[in-house]
C-alpha cells in the first residue's frame, strides 16, 4: 500500500520563500527517505510537501516537524491518504 503524507503550513507575510527553504531542508533530513516528495507553494506564503511512503495507513512514518512559531501565521496542518488509484498524464 502506498500512503501519502501532506504537510501544509502558512508562512508569516513575506517570509514564504524562507518557509519554503526550511521545508526543503526538512524534507532531506527525515528520518527515513520516501518514495518520493513534493514541494509546492501558493498565495498568501502558504507551503504544502507531500511525500509518499509504501507502508500501511497507520504506520510510524517521519513527518516534517513544527517550524518555528515566528516563522509561521498557525500550526501546520498535516493529512495523511491511502492512494487509490494511478494518476494521468497531460492530455
Amino acid at each position: 500500500m502506498t500512503v501519502a503524507l501532506m504537510w501544509e503550513a502558512r508562512a508569516v507575510a513575506g517570509r514564504g520563500t524562507e518557509l519554503l527553504e526550511w521545508a526543503r531542508a526538512r524534507a532531506a533530513e527525515l528520518a527515513r527517505e520516501p518514495l518520493r516528495y513534493e514541494l509546492l507553494r501558493a498565495p498568501q506564503d502558504r507551503v504544502l510537501v507531500i511525500t509518499w511512503w509504501e507502508a500501511g495507513y497507520g504506520a510510524d512514518l517521519p513527518e516534517l516537524p513544527e517550524p518555528a512559531p515566528e516563522l509561521i501565521t498557525r500550526a501546520a496542518h498535516r493529512w495523511r491518504f491511502e492512494v487509490a488509484g494511478g494518476s494521468a498524464g497531460p492530455a
